[in-house]
């Protein structure tokens, strides 16, 4: 597709796993070349992990490296440095996620890829800022969810399952590398206007904090005034606030909107046979007509947030009740005509096979040359003009001597560097 914007722009993809590959393949999506520099024989750890096809490459890496071309280059060798140092010659941005130093150890530093490309942008994931008292411990998704004050605040506040919980949404890779995509793109403009590449930075933790916004705003509410109100402990617990630390609050709704999560009917066997339902307080008189019960219209223990507060747990089991006998989709059905902000629990399975979800590309299917074919999340973000096409991700090594040809070496010169194991 001729109209993809990011076409012409040459990136550099020295990234593993998942928080720099997401950042990448997006990137990917919307027109940018992206060379996946990988290890000549093994590539992307990924490759291989959770397989689910014996000798195809792992769901794990064709989920996160679709649209991309792949090299592999050995850079501790003479003639792999010296492909690399091209690269860098004429392309726009490199993104890494090396532990600390790696770069600098392999011979490139930032001084280095400058005195090559003044116009280098070079992009990199971290676990924790440069000059941060952690910047040495290496960052995996739960690490970061933990640093950055994600899991702190997820979970219950008291029983046996109580304690902080990870979130299985990728707070600290994925929501990095979108991070990051940002960043690489700020930077990019910033070059068109002054010539300059620079170095561009996002930290797991930082990105996670981001997300926990809502959270530091509670922190700094309670700090001031000793409780929070719209927590599911105000104001039947008040010692849950006493240590003056942002509580776990459970399924409750971050905005001051009460919220919870309810039984539907066939819960007992279906894990996720549940809505979510918001208590606005300008939708109170649709809830109240849905629920059949218009007498709390007017009731003052009902119609004000301070009033629902002491017994808004109450109120939630009422509408459990009222749903019990309706499938989590019925329930919503009900109560999306009164514009009442609710949603089923969907699963994975569900989604995967959602309509809607297919039909706006939200997920796709993908033919492949080894595994055939697989499904996978496309682009979250749509446009009025572009439609992201999502080609399959590349086997190890498959663009290599297209890559070499493109920088000018020849089919000979190419010959001796796969002898010398160099590519």
């Amino acid at each position: 597709m001729s109209n993809k914007p990011l076409q012409g722009i040459k990136i550099i993809d020295f990234t593993h796993v998942q928080a720099g590959p997401a950042c990448t393949q997006l990137l990917a999506w919307f027109g940018a070349d992206v060379i996946k520099v990988e290890r000549p024989g093994s590539g992307d750890v990924t490759r291989s992990q959770l397989r689910d096809v014996p000798g195809a490459d792992a769901l794990y890496f064709t989920m996160l490296n679709s649209n991309k071309r792949s090299l592999t280059l050995d850079t501790k060798k003479a003639e792999g440095k010296a492909v690399l140092e091209k690269m860098i010659k004429e392309s726009d941005v490199m993104v890494e996620n090396f532990g600390p130093g790696a770069l600098d150890r392999m011979g490139f530093t930032w001084e280095h890829i400058q005195s090559l490309n003044p116009g280098m942008i070079l992009a990199s994931v971290k676990g924790f800022s440069d000059g941060h008292h952690y910047e040495d411990l290496k960052v995996y998704e739960n690490v970061a969810q933990c640093a950055g004050g994600a899991a702190s605040t997820t979970g219950y506040w008291k029983g046996e399952n109580s304690g902080p919980t990870i979130s299985s949404a990728a707070l600290g890779d994925s929501n990095t590398g979108m991070h990051l995509a940002i960043g690489i793109l700020t930077a990019y403009i910033g070059r068109q206007k002054t010539g300059k590449g620079q170095k561009v930075a996002v930290s797991m933790q930082d990105a996670v904090l981001n997300l926990c916004r809502v959270k530091m705003r509670d922190q700094l509410r309670l700090d001031k005034i000793g409780y929070l109100e719209e927590y599911p402990q105000y104001p039947h617990e008040m010692d849950a606030f006493k240590d003056g630390v942002v509580p776990r609050g459970a399924n409750a709704g971050g905005g001051g909107q009460p919220g919870w999560i309810l039984k539907c009917k066939g819960w007992e066997t279906d894990p996720n046979a549940y809505i979510y339902f918001t208590i606005q307080g300008h939708a109170w008189g649709p809830i109240c007509d849905a629920l059949g019960k218009p007498e709390w219209k007017d009731d003052p223990a009902y119609n004000t947030p301070q009033g629902r507060q002491p017994h808004i747990m109450e109120i939630f089991g009422f509408i459990e009740k009222f749903i019990s006998d309706k499938t989590k989709y019925e329930a919503v059905d009900i109560f999306r005509k009164f514009d009442i902000p609710c949603a089923p629990v969907l699963s994975m399975k569900e989604l995967l096979h959602d309509k809607s979800l297919r039909a706006s590309g939200s997920i796709v299917e993908v033919p492949h040359k080894v595994r055939g074919s697989y499904f996978t999340v496309g682009s979250p973000i749509k446009f009025s003009d572009m439609k992201p096409e999502v080609t399959a991700s590349p086997l190890l090594g498959e663009h290599t001597d297209d890559v070499l040809a493109e920088l000018g070496y020849s089919a000979d010169q190419i010959k001796v560097m796969h002898d010398a194991n160099a590519v």
